[in-house]
């Protein structure tokens, strides 16, 4: 069970996770020492999975964000597994879900132009035995970045 410290120890490490023990028992008003205890325990919980680096798309010559719902045609466990290892070997999906809804699949999608979402579209996504149509959705403009989760 989560205390008021160990949420705001959360807190604190969503916006810098580079803060040393010793910065986060002054954030937190403990010893360095207990500051350190709490996250590891944290980590060793699960509760905090990892650190990784914020990159900016842009920067990386990744110029289209998009999200592209895919609707099987076929659906069993074997069609599921064999679309998920497909997702699993393409960068440019950085997140999927499965949905209630229409759509079955979710994919969130950074290509560094059109031509390259219409490749992952076209010669990727629906060749895949299991997949029936998919719709993109290219993003205009991110209006709020991805946050941190709520403590």
């Amino acid at each position: 069970m989560l205390d008021e410290i160990d949420a705001r120890l959360l807190s604190s490490l969503q916006k810098d996770a580079h803060l040393t023990s010793h910065e986060l028992g002054e954030r937190l008003h403990l010893s360095a020492s207990q500051a350190g205890r709490r996250r590891q325990r944290l980590e060793e919980s699960g509760i905090i999975q990892g650190y990784t680096a914020r990159l900016d798309p842009v920067k990386l010559g990744l110029n289209v964000q998009g999200f592209v719902q895919v609707h099987l045609g076929t659906h069993g466990p074997d069609h599921s597994a064999s679309f998920a290892r497909l997702l699993a070997t393409r960068q440019e999906i950085v997140s999927a879900w499965t949905m209630t809804g229409d759509a079955d699949y979710l994919l969130r999608v950074y290509c560094d132009d059109l031509p390259s979402l219409n490749r992952l579209i076209h010669a990727v996504l629906l060749p895949h035995p299991a997949v029936s149509k998919v719709h993109s959705q290219i993003v205009m403009d991110q209006l709020k970045r991805d946050g941190p989760l709520p403590t």
